[in-house]
């Protein structure tokens, strides 16, 4: 099963090129331009991992993330960054990314973040339901 992953970032020809990387990586990738894309289609889609630049001129990646975090909270989010700074870093762990990486990543490092955290997201899920199921059993008294 291919990982869905979607990539945020301002800057068109890097998401594309990064896109047509992860491609070749066996992900299934989407490109966005916007923050406003990326929280609509991600009202669509249920992403795996969300790959998103820190720094983009009509919306913070911080806040944006903490977005994603409300929208879709399963959902592992690797931020991207060209300027890192420790406050940066400190409020996405804070709102619960998975990670933070400085531009331009290096495309085997970043694919093994991506792994990881679609890891993490199968785990919760699997929770989620063995935890649904458990619910349904003691419900009906079985």
């Amino acid at each position: 099963m291919k990982v869905k992953v979607l990539v945020v970032d301002d800057e068109a020809e890097f998401a594309k090129t990064l896109a047509e990387r992860l491609e070749m990586r066996h992900c299934s990738v989407t490109p966005v331009f916007s923050g406003k894309a990326a929280l609509d289609i991600i009202k669509e889609i249920d992403f795996d991992v969300v790959v998103l630049d820190v720094l983009m001129p009509e919306t913070n990646g911080i806040d944006l993330l903490r977005e994603i975090k409300r929208v879709a909270p399963l959902t592992e989010v690797i931020m991207l960054t060209g300027e890192a700074t420790v406050k940066n870093a400190i409020d996405g762990m804070k709102l619960g990314a998975f990670d933070f990486l400085l531009k331009p990543a290096d495309i085997e490092l970043l694919e093994e973040k991506i792994k990881d955290a679609h890891g993490i997201k199968m785990r919760h899920e699997e929770r989620i339901r063995k935890a649904q199921i458990e619910a349904i059993i003691k419900e009906r008294g079985w």
